[in-house]
């Protein structure tokens, strides 16, 4: 594969890693209060983006486990990383919700095969 369909391939995942990375340097003022409406859409937006995200990966190189694998490992490391953010927090549940996005378009990708 030459260099220029290689980016073509790649560029989407980089600019999509830069934008999740984007939102979760996002400082946070104060935590709100807990309200499940907030919950719903913060974590729906979670499973989205990742789902969006094992789409791209998986595009590059057609291999669902090695997708699964880059998700699951970006998804750590910008949980990680949201831990360095001012009153932001790294959770493992939002690891779950991120992995659960990357296995929604997992199927979803089996399905339409």
């Amino acid at each position: 594969m030459m260099l220029k369909e290689k980016l073509k391939l790649w560029l989407p995942v980089l600019i999509w890693a830069g934008v999740i990375f984007w939102f979760s340097s996002q400082a946070i003022n104060k935590p709100a209060p807990f309200s499940w409406v907030d919950f719903i859409i913060k974590k729906t937006a979670h499973v989205i983006e990742y789902a969006i995200f094992y789409w791209l990966v998986w595009r590059t190189n057609k291999s669902f486990k090695l997708s699964l694998l880059v998700v699951i490992l970006f998804a750590l490391s910008d949980e990680w990383h949201q831990t360095f953010v001012p009153n932001r927090e790294g959770t493992l549940r939002d690891v779950g919700f991120d992995t659960i996005g990357g296995l929604f378009s997992l199927l979803q990708i089996k399905k339409n095969l």
